[in-house]
């Protein structure tokens, strides 16, 4: 029997897994940790953090799964995309990571896209526009802001790739994450040196790329200390966490396309061609597998908004669930039910993190609108599946306006495990949503890579095939759809009637 462990670096934990050739899972285990916001629109996190629930997590699979070292024939890393860890000469973590989600870097941003010849020309180069939350203007915000700390840094990192490091000793990266930096030649699948030398970046700052399914390096002695593996265990590339995600969801073949609620929320469509749009209305990326691409949507607090309500207006429903050993977000889901589609007329904005697509607006903000006297929580709480999902219908009618062609969507995440939440995405995406086996997301899809790496399987395809079947359809109700249709060209007019206001709110918090 052949066993690989899929490692995911989350915003809110890391995830360990363990699977055998037919993807049955052998175990599992998680670690939770925080999220550091120091100032308003930033986010940060200790690496560290990422490290030692990486020693815990797989410790305790080994352990659950009656595991020995010697079992684990590759290892899959996958993590949250875009951040950047910056290291030392020795190694060294210079200072907390930069997050996906930090949104400090506008001014970096628009630095980038001039020093490129303007939007059209950046795209042209690296297949995407400037985002605040994309690796590269970190790298400026870094150099701009806090040069003590640029002066010292030899290498930057995404966080899977940290994990790498602490395990092999090793600096490396795989061109599905590396799509996600704002520095790769997407097209081409390497690192962008014009790009690099239009920003005075050296390229030695950024480690050796692979693809996902290769074997990038191998657990060192001293990783192997720390985590209970066997030095020498191969590890893969792997992917960042979208494109692992839809490995492990199966999205391998044009026509079918991936809806995950996570803390974010993101469509994710593969493309046998890396395409181009000037506009950069959406991202380009190198998928995980080897040849092809991918065109990816984000909202940046879809399922966020709903952790949010949990941790700030929930408690209630959290303590009534701790005491009957529920899941919190079971109660909420129930609330929700209880209000009908629309929720009489409240439209929630799920921006409390800014936005990406449609809008790249950092300054934009939650809000809900249309509140009345006959509101109550179940309203409250449907509003946000609802707009979470109206805003994820942002990404799929690009998708579409692309000419990408959807056949099915897949849906997966907090999203998914609720079956109110699959009706409404039904019924605002407009097509039936379907459900797989595989449901450890990012986690699974690396795992699946590691597999490929090991020789267990001889193409990515083909190891999903292999694991991956549809386990549930949820239809869409049409005449609800007509009803969400309506209210959709609502909710799309409301970002545009407050933008200038989210702008002016921005400056003033900024003073």
């Amino acid at each position: 029997m052949s066993v690989t462990l899929g490692i995911d670096i989350g915003t809110s934990g890391t995830k360990t897994i363990a699977i055998d050739e037919s993807g049955a899972i052998l175990a599992s285990a998680s670690v939770e940790y925080p999220c550091e916001h120091p100032r308003p629109g930033w986010s940060e996190q200790d690496p560290e953090h990422w490290w030692k629930a990486t020693t815990v997590t797989v410790r305790e699979v080994l352990w659950k799964a009656n595991l020995t070292p010697e079992d684990v024939a590759a290892i899959g890393l996958s993590g949250q995309m875009h951040g950047s860890v910056f290291l030392d000469a020795h190694g060294k973590v210079v200072r907390p990571a930069l997050l996906w989600n930090d949104q400090r870097t506008g001014a970096e941003a628009a630095e980038i896209e001039e020093k490129a010849g303007g939007r059209e020309g950046l795209v042209r180069l690296v297949a995407n526009r400037a985002l605040t939350g994309f690796t590269a203007p970190k790298l400026l915000w870094l150099r701009n802001n806090e040069p003590a700390h640029w002066d010292v840094v030899r290498q930057v990192l995404l966080p899977k790739d940290y994990i790498r490091y602490k395990l092999s000793g090793t600096y490396a990266t795989e061109v599905s994450d590396a799509a996600g930096t704002l520095l790769l030649d997407v097209a081409n699948r390497r690192w962008s040196r014009e790009l690099l030398g239009l920003l005075d970046l050296d390229p030695a700052l950024l480690p050796e790329c692979f693809e996902s399914f290769e074997v990038s390096s191998v657990v060192s002695a001293a990783g192997a200390e720390a985590t209970g593996l066997k030095a020498g265990t191969k590890i893969v590339g792997g992917g960042g966490d979208q494109p692992a995600g839809a490995v492990g969801n199966g999205i391998v073949r044009p026509g079918v396309v991936s809806a995950t609620m996570g803390t974010s929320g993101v469509v994710f469509a593969h493309a046998p061609e890396p395409g181009f749009d000037p506009l950069g209305r959406l991202q380009r990326g190198c998928h995980a597998v080897p040849g092809a691409w991918c065109v990816m949507g984000v909202v940046l607090a879809a399922g966020g908004s709903f952790q949010w309500f949990r941790n700030q207006l929930g408690q209630a429903q959290v303590e009534a669930a701790k005491a009957r050993g529920l899941d919190p977000y079971f109660l909420l889901n129930d609330e929700a039910a209880l209000a009908g589609p629309g929720a009489e007329g409240l439209f929630f904005l799920p921006y409390l993190t800014g936005e990406r697509a449609p809008y790249y607006d950092s300054d934009a903000k939650g809000a809900w609108i249309g509140l009345t006297v006959r509101h109550g929580r179940p309203h409250l709480v449907r509003s946000i599946l609802e707009g979470a999902s109206y805003a994820m219908r942002d990404s799929l009618e690009l998708i579409r306006e692309m000419g990408v062609n959807i056949e099915q969507i897949r849906v997966s995440g907090g999203g998914a495990r609720s079956p109110l939440w699959r009706q409404i995405q039904a019924d605002i995406y407009g097509v039936d949503v379907h459900t797989v086996n595989a449901t450890e997301g990012p986690a699974f899809g690396v795992a699946l890579l590691a597999m490929v790496g090991a020789g267990v399987f001889a193409s990515v395809p083909e190891a999903c095939d292999a694991t991956i079947r549809l386990v549930d359809q949820t239809g869409v109700e049409p005449h609800v759809q007509a009803f969400h249709d309506r209210g959709y060209a609502i909710y799309r007019k409301l970002y545009q009637d407050l933008r200038e206001t989210f702008g002016m709110i921005g400056e003033l918090v900024r003073g």
